[in-house]
């Protein structure tokens, strides 16, 4: 998994999985936030949540370990880490090493 360490990564939420845990909340703040739903969304450099079902955004850097304990400690399974440069899922349900 040596790749992940140095690869783009982006990071989406299926909200129709999401159990409204909050896991994803407390790892990475910068990046998941709750919308007044109850379900977690991403959100952009800008702090503006991405509301469209499957928006991706970009993982900084320094949060990279951050959003990939994220979706592999999910209880809903909803979070999907992908390479940017593929779309090979690296973390989440789809994700072959998780």
């Amino acid at each position: 998994m040596t790749e992940v360490a140095t690869d783009q990564l982006q990071v989406w939420v299926d909200q129709d999985l999401c159990t409204g845990d909050g896991l994803c909340v407390q790892y990475a703040p910068e990046v998941f936030e709750f919308d007044v739903d109850g379900l977690a969304y991403v959100k952009g450099p800008d702090g503006e949540l991405r509301l469209n079902p499957g928006s991706r955004v970009d993982v900084p850097g320094h949060l990279r370990l951050e959003v990939i304990d994220s979706a592999r400690e999910c209880p809903g399974e909803c979070i999907h880490v992908v390479r940017d440069s593929d779309g090979v899922e690296v973390a989440g349900p789809e994700a072959e090493d998780d």
